[in-house]
């Protein structure tokens, strides 16, 4: 997901890979990897920023979140703005049970539809 949304990126841009590891100062072998989800997408925000800038995706934009999001999921981890949210991060639960096809309990349920009447 995040290996072919960047590559994806890059490709728009007619950038080559070895010209975008030059620029992310990535070894091309090992950026080749992630490209082909072999590897887990980098986590910290400064390299994704540079990522960002070199395939001309600016910050605070639906598709930086984009970018954000797959990198956080590709390495297995919920993205801090879920984290630091109580009333979501209390459905989580039952959304992954739910999406696991392992049946909520009703009072789960209730809870979940209360969140998404509240716009949470």
């Amino acid at each position: 997901m995040f290996g072919e949304f960047i590559k994806q990126k890059r490709l728009e841009k007619d950038l080559g890979l070895r010209e975008f590891c030059r620029q992310l100062d990535e070894d091309a072998s090992n950026w080749s990897r992630v490209e082909r989800e072999k590897a887990s997408p980098p986590r910290d925000e400064k390299k994704l920023e540079k990522i960002a800038k070199i395939v001309g995706i600016r910050k605070d934009t639906d598709e930086w979140n984009r970018l954000y999001d797959l990198a956080m999921v590709g390495a297995g981890i919920i993205p801090d703005y879920v984290m630091s949210d109580k009333t979501v991060l209390e459905a989580l639960p039952v959304f992954f049970r739910t999406i696991g096809n392992m049946r909520p309990t009703r009072e789960e349920l209730q809870k979940m539809v209360e969140i998404i009447r509240k716009g949470a």
